[in-house]
């Protein structure tokens, strides 16, 4: 599963930063503001790059009017993912519940992306925000996978073998967060380009589609076929066959990415 907003918002500045508002500025003002100010969107996955950034936009911009804190909005975005997690796990699945998951997921992701850019606005993350971000986000990513073996085991009209699928998704994920965190702490500290850093190129829309099966958000969205465990399973398999093809095939890139940073800068 790879997380677009793994990468911190925070590394990128944003203009006139502040803790409240210019006067008369409104908040189709600010969204304006941090659309000048997005990070780079080198390998961001379709939703995440199209849906959920606008969308986190919008909410980061209302939170900034209210005079909320980034970490206000982390603890808003891991109230709704750890209410659909929990769902997932505890109520029986039916069309309402998977809506509401979905729904509840859905929020979540886009106050994940809010939180990074609110800091922005404000003048920049600070290291315990960003700590707090990846902490919750691995909670999620540790959590989401095994909710859903626990409630298709609760469900008890399936063969115990196709709890072995959301086993296999949370080793995948799992391995995936933690490398595109990886990543990005070793091209940061080496002085490569990272991810998040703008080349003022236009990513490739083609490759945001490819790579559309590992996008968080559209696991999200898989939910809202809770409903029907057929129609669950098959959505969620191909996004797993998906996730894990993509991982096999990049693991190799990546190892000779870092075999090429070379030595750390000194004092560094």
């Amino acid at each position: 599963m790879l997380q677009d907003d793994v990468v911190a918002e925070q590394a990128v500045p944003a203009a006139a930063p502040a803790l409240r508002p210019a006067p008369g500025e409104t908040v189709a003002d600010t969204v304006r503001r941090l659309v000048v100010a997005q990070k780079g969107a080198k390998g961001a996955p379709a939703y995440g790059r199209f849906v959920n950034r606008p969308l986190g936009r919008v909410l980061a911009a209302l939170a900034f009017h209210r005079g909320m804190t980034p970490d206000g909005v982390t603890a808003l975005s891991a109230t709704a993912t750890f209410s659909g997690i929990a769902a997932i796990a505890l109520a029986p699945h039916s069309v309402w519940t998977g809506l509401l998951v979905a729904a509840a997921l859905v929020l979540g992701y886009a106050l994940d992306s809010a939180d990074g850019q609110l800091a922005r606005l404000r003048g920049g993350g600070s290291p315990a925000g960003e700590w707090l971000d990846h902490m919750v986000d691995a909670a999620k990513i540790g959590s989401l996978h095994l909710a859903v073996l626990v409630g298709l085991y609760r469900d008890g009209d399936l063969d115990d073998r196709w709890l072995l699928v959301p086993l296999a998704f949370s080793l995948v994920a799992v391995v995936h967060f933690f490398a595109t965190l990886l990543n990005e702490a070793l091209r940061a500290g080496h002085g490569a380009v990272t991810r998040a850093a703008p080349t003022g190129e236009r990513p490739s829309v083609v490759r945001s589609l490819v790579v559309l099966p590992t996008d968080y958000g559209v696991l999200c969205l898989v939910f809202a076929l809770l409903g029907s465990t057929t129609w669950f399973l098959a959505g969620y398999g191909v996004l797993l066959a998906g996730t894990a093809g993509y991982l096999l095939l990049a693991l190799p890139r990546w190892r000779g990415e870092m075999s090429r940073l070379g030595p750390r800068p000194a004092g560094a």
